[in-house]
């Protein structure tokens, strides 16, 4: 069994940074794909915020291109999130995602972290 764990949220105000990792721990026989997605209201949708690939390669969503990087530590199976110039729109519980395994692939999801920016 595989737990993703977030951590390193909180309140900032608008314009502020925080930084957030989830740790994978368990069975991981091999750590592929990793992202963060975040829900911004209670009923909408997961959206995606940014991914990095186990080769490293990167893509975000528009609205966080320029403020937000994410990266992993491989050796401690730990994602991160830095987020920088937050904004109050940001707010959001944010999820981390981790697709583990070869070849079958499996997909886990952490239990969110809050964040929460104020103007």
């Amino acid at each position: 069994q595989v737990k993703l764990v977030e951590s390193g949220g909180g309140l900032v105000q608008a314009g502020g940074s925080l930084r957030l990792s989830c740790a994978a721990s368990g069975s991981i026989s091999r750590l592929n794909e990793m992202g963060w997605y975040r829900r911004q209201a209670p009923g909408n949708q997961r959206e995606l915020v940014a991914v990095i690939t186990s080769g490293d390669s990167t893509n975000y969503a528009d609205s966080v291109k320029g403020r937000f990087t994410i990266s992993r530590d491989n050796a401690k199976n730990t994602l991160y999130l830095q987020m920088n110039s937050l904004k109050p729109e940001d707010t959001a519980v944010y999820y981390c995602n981790a697709n583990i395994g070869y070849p079958i692939r499996y997909i886990y999801w952490g239990q969110g972290t809050q964040v929460t920016v104020s103007s």
